[in-house]
């Protein structure tokens, strides 16, 4: 097998209050991501996962862990150094209105990276790039001179995808990047995920709340509470077999498509516990992994 391009080992972040009281927002968390591969990070508000996704963009610096990055421990770099990372490791924010600046012209944003890292030759490759960019994502490269304000949500998360692509990145860090969208919309910008990895081999750690989404998006699934990872695998194994009980809990509330089905099925309940001392992921199927 080839080595992963992400490898995260016991990251660690936590903050502290005004008053004093400290908050463990990623507490030990460990996962791979391959070449090509989709590893869907789920679970409720406030469980860390926005903040693993700043950690290993290194847009904040871990208390503790290790971040490999295709080969690379990268959790140390400084300067020049992380510079020259940035272009391998993009975002697509969670908000199409607040990530674009409302001032500037849609085609400037997404140049900006090929600008500073010296990427196009002069003005007219620039543009070209640009427009390229454009139709990739299913834009009109006539719009390249509007402002954020002359497009719909779903247009906007596609010039943010745009700009995230501009640099040829390896990994793309989503961001809970549909839930901002409506229901008609929301596929289109997976699907257009889809193509994208399809076509250049893109990985993704895809953060979101939306199950269904995630089920169909992702090769391998992470569910976080309070920091930590309680179960991870497979997306077949984590869907079909969940093992953990707030897992379970979180399947339960996923809509079904058949109303029958919906009317007939029983939610189920976590109740939140402190996590044992001595808790641990265990290995319970090959590749399935459950906090116990």
């Amino acid at each position: 097998m080839s080595p992963p391009l992400l490898e995260v080992d016991d990251l660690a972040r936590s903050y502290r209050g005004g008053d004093g009281h400290v908050v463990h927002a990623v507490d030990g968390v460990s996962f791979r991501i391959g070449a090509g591969e989709t590893l869907g990070l789920v679970g409720e508000s406030g469980s860390g996962k926005s903040t693993i996704g700043r950690l290993v963009l290194r847009l904040e610096q871990a208390d503790r862990g290790r971040i490999r990055f295709d080969g690379q421990e990268i959790g140390a770099l400084r300067g020049e150094a992380l510079r020259q990372l940035r272009p391998r490791l993009q975002m697509v924010f969670q908000d199409p209105f607040a990530s674009l600046n409302p001032r500037r012209r849609v085609g400037d944003s997404v140049a900006a990276g090929l600008r500073a890292h010296g990427l196009a030759p002069d003005a007219a490759a620039l543009r070209e790039q640009v427009a390229a960019l454009f139709r990739r994502v299913g834009l009109d490269p006539g719009h390249l001179d509007r402002h954020p304000h002359e497009f719909s949500g779903g247009q906007r998360q596609r010039i943010g995808i745009a700009r995230a692509l501009a640099l040829k990145p390896r990994l793309i860090v989503a961001d809970e990047p549909i839930t901002a969208l409506d229901v008609s919309i929301q596929a289109q910008i997976i699907n257009l995920f889809l193509e994208l990895q399809q076509d250049s081999g893109l990985s993704y750690l895809f953060i979101a709340h939306d199950l269904g989404m995630v089920r169909h998006l992702s090769h391998r699934v992470a569910v976080m509470l309070r920091g930590r990872i309680v179960e991870t695998g497979p997306t077949a194994a984590v869907f079909e077999d969940a093992r953990h009980p707030y897992t379970r809990a979180l399947l339960s509330a996923m809509p079904l498509p058949d109303p029958d089905l919906e009317a007939a099925r029983q939610r189920l309940t976590y109740t939140a516990a402190p996590f044992a001392p001595d808790a641990a992921l265990r290995e319970v199927t090959p590749g399935h992994w459950v906090l116990g």
